[in-house]
């Protein structure tokens, strides 16, 4: 009979290799692990906790219970919600088109190299975005005021009556220059970044072809900035489903026009720590959060298409 050949080993080289590998993969984790951790405590958790809490009601008798999804049903069809809804879906319907075409000006302006001085009117347009919402807003606030500030300064110098910026029909034109005020310069920065990637050999193939300035910008910017107005569009139809900062400050200005359900947010915040519905606010949040994520994937997508 014959033995069979003991097995081989493996050979030291591959083994240190293999051993060379893993540490590098544990390595790896190492260091995702501090912000896995960090996410997961500050997103995930959160988000997992409302979801708990809008599926409960506190009540005087009884305690906490059980509802399932009368929460969402309540919230779907509450009116004061709906409002609040229908009055960011019209300040985004105006504001983010008028902010994102002043900003594509400006990033076209600042492209342009004939603008003197570009540096200084780059830091001058991004400057108010350095600004702290609520330094901005009690500043236009107190600019709005008629019986102080600017508006009431050029009605006793001019001897007129500026209409009230502050007034209900007015206010959110007002909250959204401010907003404009603000974000203008952050998205002529996206813009701009985008337009700076343009390969010169374009411009160059232009020129030859005898294609003006109007030309140039039809024909090579403007598609080149798609992707980047995409992206600015997204992050704006999330900011402008998030307005709160704006109208929370201006209600002590404005108490008359702006009530505590003037915008989704604000509803949320008034129904969880001024009328102690903790459970409804979770829902509402909840939806609010769905709404904006629906709208911002449909943004994403006919950008894409548009793109392709």
């Amino acid at each position: 009979m014959t033995q069979s050949a003991p097995p081989t080993e493996a050979p030291p080289r591959a083994s240190r290799r293999r051993t060379a590998s893993n540490r590098r993969s544990w390595i790896g984790w190492g260091f995702l692990t501090p912000f896995a951790a960090v996410f997961v405590l500050v997103f995930i958790a959160p988000i997992l906790y409302s979801l708990y809490l809008s599926l409960y009601r506190e009540q005087m008798v009884g305690g906490t219970t059980f509802v399932g999804l009368t929460n969402y049903q309540e919230a779907l069809t509450d009116p004061t919600f709906w409002d609040a809804v229908g009055r960011v879906s019209l300040f985004l319907a105006v504001q983010v088109p008028i902010m994102l075409f002043l900003a594509l000006l400006m990033a076209l302006v600042l492209d342009s190299g004939r603008l003197y001085g570009k540096n200084f009117f780059r830091i001058s347009i991004f400057m108010p975005y350095a600004v702290p919402a609520v330094v901005a807003t009690l500043m236009w606030g107190f600019m709005y005021g008629t019986r102080f500030g600017l508006v009431g300064n050029i009605n006793d110098a001019l001897g007129i009556a500026l209409p009230d910026p502050l007034s209900p029909s007015l206010v959110l034109a007002s909250i959204g220059n401010v907003v404009t005020w603000q974000f203008v310069g952050y998205n002529m920065l996206i813009l701009y970044s985008a337009l700076r990637v343009v390969p010169h050999s374009l411009y160059e193939a232009a020129e030859m072809d005898g294609a003006n300035q109007i030309q140039v910008v039809r024909a090579i910017k403007i598609p080149a900035l798609r992707g980047a107005l995409v992206i600015a569009t997204i992050f704006s139809v999330i900011g402008s489903f998030q307005l709160f900062n704006e109208p929370s400050i201006l209600q002590s200005l404005a108490p008359n026009s702006i009530g505590s359900a003037y915008t989704p947010n604000l509803f949320t915040y008034s129904l969880a720590f001024s009328g102690r519905q903790h459970n409804y606010a979770a829902a509402v949040a909840i939806l609010m959060g769905l709404l904006t994520m629906i709208i911002a994937y449909a943004v994403q997508l006919s950008g894409m298409r548009k793109e392709s």
